[in-house]
């Protein structure tokens, strides 16, 4: 199971640091199209560069309009065309975007700036220091100082740029990395911590387990019991017909195969002694139930 998890969480990291990158490359110019999100307030941007015969989008996503400085939205959706300017400004750097707008629409081409004092946080903090493009990520994916700051007093080891990234990307705040400290985790490494946030492994889903007697389970098995999508119903179920703390490998065991305390109460019915668990899992493979 564990080297199962390891492979899936490597494919995961490989495909978000891919992307993460892939947002960045900008050459002298990132063209821009601005247009109202989808069901909601606030405008939708796509922002590509051009690569040889044809446009690779890079980076696409929702803002509401106070975050696009200097933006004349009454000019955006008025009719007519006329010339439109915004700023995006962020730690990492600042877009500056000037086109043509108005009907609600508006294209145009875009200048990135890094912030100097950012790249040299990153590489003072042991962290290093970003190139150009990784620097268009960090500001793209709004890279903070306060996680930094957050994950040296939790006393992490520093991230790499690309887990960083990673880390950002996921939401991993401050308040995140403090709540687990209060419930008593901190994953040994940040490859743990970033586990933890793509599996939603929050400190409430933590608190759950330690109400039910699961309390300081290490943080692999947590790991794998959120993976497995194992809930304090699920090993409540169990303890009510008898099978009491099931060790963890033993749940996941149960889960993998679609053992649930149903099917382990009927594989019971009236039997002297409780089966063991390899018992529960090859009934269920089977497909039969255990001679009493």
């Amino acid at each position: 199971m564990n080297r199962c998890l390891a492979m899936i969480f490597a494919l995961f990291l490989t495909v978000l640091t891919v992307s993460s990158t892939c947002i960045a490359a900008p050459n002298e110019w990132v063209h821009f199209t601005l247009e109202p999100a989808h069901g909601g307030a606030g405008l939708h941007a796509s922002f590509w560069k051009e690569n040889g015969s044809h446009n690779d989008n890079n980076w696409s996503t929702s803002f509401m309009p106070t975050q696009l400085a200097g933006l004349d939205l009454a000019g955006f959706h008025a009719a007519g065309t006329r010339p439109l300017r915004f700023a995006i400004v962020r730690e990492a750097g600042r877009l500056d975007c000037a086109g043509d707008g108005g009907n609600s629409l508006a294209r145009g081409n875009c200048s990135f700036t890094p912030d100097p004092g950012f790249a040299q946080l990153l590489a003072s903090r042991g962290i290093g220091r970003p190139t150009r493009e990784q620097t268009f990520g960090l500001m793209a994916i709004d890279a903070h100082r306060s996680l930094i700051d957050a994950l040296a007093s939790a006393r992490y080891p520093m991230p790499s740029i690309d887990n960083l990234m990673a880390l950002t990307a996921l939401g991993v705040t401050s308040d995140y990395i403090g709540g687990l400290s209060r419930v008593g985790y901190r994953p040994q490494s940040i490859d743990t911590l970033i586990q933890f946030k793509a599996l939603n492994i929050t400190p409430e889903w933590i608190g759950g387990l330690v109400k039910i007697g699961y309390a300081n389970v290490p943080g692999d098995e947590l790991v794998q019991l959120k993976a497995m999508n194992i809930t304090p119903d699920f090993i409540t179920g169990f303890d009510r017909i008898g099978y009491r703390h099931l060790p963890v490998d033993a749940l996941v065991q149960l889960k993998a195969v679609g053992v649930t305390p149903e099917f382990a109460r009927a594989v019971v019915a009236d039997r002297r002694t409780m089966p063991p668990v390899n018992e529960l899992v090859e009934a269920k493979v089977l497909g039969h139930f255990l001679r009493r």
